[in-house]
C-alpha cells in the first residue's frame, strides 16, 4: 500500500510539473501618473527659475544678456576681437571660474579654490552649462552666465556645497584653446 501512495505522489508531481507554467499577475500596476506628475513638477520648476532670472536680467541694467539655446543666459565681461576660433570637439580648453548663488549673490567656490582648470571638449564629463558655455567663448574671453539647475547640477547636486535644483551664477574666463590634430587638419 505504501508503495502504491508514493507512486501516485511521483506521477501526481510529474503531471503537474509537466504543465505549462502559469504568468503570475503583478502585485501593482502602473498608470504612469508618477512620470505625469515628474514632468509636471519639473516643468513647473523650469518656469519658476527662469521668471527668476529673467527677474535678475530686469535688475541688472548695466549688461546686456544674451540667451542660448541651451536654456541659459549670458553677457561678455571681455569680448576678444583678435581670435576667431571656437572651440571644437577634441580641443583642450584651459580655463578658471567661480560659482555663486544666483538667487543671494553668495559665493559657492571662488575662482582660487577651484583653480585652473583644464577639459577636453565632448570627451570629459563637467556640468551642461559649463560645457556649452565654453563653446560659445574664444581665447581670452570672460562671460558671466546664469544657469538654472537643469543645466548647472539639477536635481542632484555636487554632494558638496550645491544642492537639489540651484540656479547659479558663474564667470568663466577662457585662458587657451589648445587645438586637436584633426581639428588644425581641417583648417589647412
Amino acid at each position: 500500500m505504501l508503495k502504491k501512495i508514493a507512486l501516485f505522489c511521483l506521477l501526481g508531481m510529474l503531471i503537474v510539473s509537466c504543465s505549462e507554467p502559469q504568468a503570475r499577475e503583478p502585485v501593482s500596476k502602473s498608470t504612469g501618473s508618477f512620470l505625469k506628475e515628474s514632468v509636471a513638477r519639473n516643468k513647473a520648476l523650469i518656469a519658476k527659475e527662469e521668471a527668476n532670472i529673467q527677474k535678475y536680467i530686469k535688475q541688472d541694467s548695466t549688461n546686456t544678456y544674451i540667451a542660448s539655446k541651451n536654456g541659459f543666459w549670458y553677457f561678455y565681461n571681455t569680448k576678444s576681437e583678435q581670435e576667431s576660433y571656437f572651440p571644437k570637439k577634441g580641443d583642450t580648453l584651459t580655463y578658471a571660474y567661480n560659482i555663486f548663488r544666483m538667487t543671494t549673490g553668495e559665493s559657492i567656490y571662488k575662482k582660487e579654490e577651484i583653480g585652473i582648470q583644464q577639459y577636453v571638449v565632448d570627451k570629459q564629463q563637467i556640468f551642461p552649462g559649463l560645457r556649452f558655455g565654453l563653446q560659445l567663448m574664444k581665447k581670452g574671453e570672460t562671460a558671466t552666465f546664469l544657469f538654472p539647475s537643469h543645466v548647472a547640477y539639477g536635481y542632484h547636486g555636487d554632494n558638496k556645497r550645491i544642492g537639489t535644483n540651484v540656479p547659479i551664477k558663474s564667470t568663466i574666463t577662457l585662458l587657451d584653446i589648445k587645438k586637436d590634430n584633426k581639428n588644425l587638419e581641417t583648417e589647412n
